[in-house]
């Protein structure tokens, strides 16, 4: 995985080990959605190192799950941010419709 448990946990300001299992749960199933989204495995393609922005997008994908953990969300207004895990792949990946 690009991203460990102790960085994602600075991301989503958690400073106990009681969540570990399930952030690296989420860590493996954001970086897999992201790197079906791109058309190749990460480490593969950046084998001397990976690009920040690609750990960002990890680590926002993560961060949003964690926080809402079901496939809906009622009774509140959301919308996606500018420069969020969709620009980022989309900066990365090398295919397009």
């Amino acid at each position: 995985m690009i991203v460990n448990v102790e960085t994602l946990k600075e991301q989503i300001v958690v400073d106990i080990d009681d969540d570990d299992a399930l952030i690296e749960r989420k860590i493996a199933a954001a970086q897999d959605h992201i790197e079906r989204q791109l058309g190749f495995k990460i480490e593969e393609e950046y084998p001397s190192g990976v690009p920040a922005a690609l750990v960002e997008a990890v680590c926002q994908l993560v961060g949003h799950w964690y926080e809402n953990r079901e496939a809906t969300a009622i009774g509140v207004s959301v919308q996606e941010l500018p420069f969020s895990v969709a620009d980022i792949v989309r900066e990365y990946r090398n295919w397009s419709w």
